[in-house]
């Protein structure tokens, strides 16, 4: 599984950065597109840059090429950015892996998205909600990018997170297609639940909710 290339969106992010230590550490070779190359602290052999904007196809084509398997730890970022920014990264990331032949696509969204096989209580309802009422464009914008998602034919899993908790800090996890039981998940454990799904087929054009359990 070493032998894979990674290409990775949202590097220096909350949850992408703990993903991309834990990538190297695992010893996989990847690709990062980063809009500000002096935000990326981390200098590794098996790390290769790329300048540019996930708006942008062609930067997305150069990113993706050469690589086996994409992943999106895309946030609205510092500074902001567009607040259509999901739908226009996850287009251009399809329109790339259908060129190149590529299958595997893991995306980290929040629990606001809604699938058919949702049945969420009323905490997790009430969240969907405040989301809509404070970042409708936004918030609107990720469950486009789900239905871009299961239109693409390809092997997808959308990652469903509640308050991301930037700590190394690894933990028991939950998981479910239904429901976030938990209010929290540790940056660590989506890291290591991303290096989970490299090899595992489980949650292949799935939705699930993970939290520390």
């Amino acid at each position: 599984m070493q032998d894979l290339k990674i290409a990775l969106i949202g590097a220096t992010g909350k949850a992408g950065t703990y993903i991309l230590k834990a990538l190297l550490a695992h010893q996989f070779r990847v690709k990062v597109l980063v809009r500000n190359p002096e935000r990326l602290q981390i200098n590794h052999s098996s790390l290769e840059m790329i300048t540019g904007d996930v708006k942008d196809q062609e930067t997305v084509q150069k990113l993706i090429q050469g690589c086996d398997v994409v992943i999106s730890a895309l946030g609205l970022g510092q500074p902001a950015s567009e607040k259509t920014i999901f739908t226009q990264s996850t287009g251009n990331v399809l329109t790339a892996m259908k060129a190149l032949k590529l299958n595997r696509y893991l995306v980290l969204t929040g629990i606001n998205v809604d699938t058919r096989f949702d049945d969420k209580d009323e905490k997790t309802k009430f969240a969907t909600r405040w989301m809509y009422d404070n970042y409708p464009i936004s918030t609107a914008d990720r469950q486009k990018e789900y239905e871009l998602l299961i239109a693409s034919n390809l092997d997808w899993t959308l990652i469903r997170l509640p308050l991301i908790i930037q700590t190394d800090e690894k933990t028991a996890i939950g998981t479910s297609l239904v429901n976030c039981v938990g209010d929290q998940i540790n940056a660590a454990n989506v890291a290591g639940f991303i290096i989970d799904q490299l090899a595992e087929v489980k949650f292949i054009n799935q939705a699930p909710f993970i939290w520390n359990s």
